[in-house]
């Protein structure tokens, strides 16, 4: 069983465009993230990137997660960990 899910992209099917509303924002901003990291794209895409950019999209990532997400959520979400209470 994988423990990575994009399944909001497959079922999403409303309106996609930013600045409409935060509702439809937050819906888009989701789809283009699990679409921007699927493995065929990544694969094209990865190779053109430069070091900045890599370095960049790194580093808002990061700082987001740091921003929104408490440690012990981060490792649940993001890493993946098996809850260890």
């Amino acid at each position: 069983m994988t423990k990575q899910s994009h399944r909001f992209v497959e079922k999403y099917e409303g309106f996609m465009g930013f600045g409409f509303s935060r509702e439809v924002d937050e819906a888009t901003l989701i789809c283009y993230l699990q679409k921007f990291s699927d493995d065929e794209l990544m694969s094209q895409i990865i190779n053109r990137m430069s070091e900045s950019d890599m370095r960049q999209l790194f580093e808002l990532l990061s700082d987001l997660m740091k921003r929104y997400l408490t440690g012990k959520e981060y490792r649940r979400y993001f890493l993946k960990e098996e809850n260890e209470e």
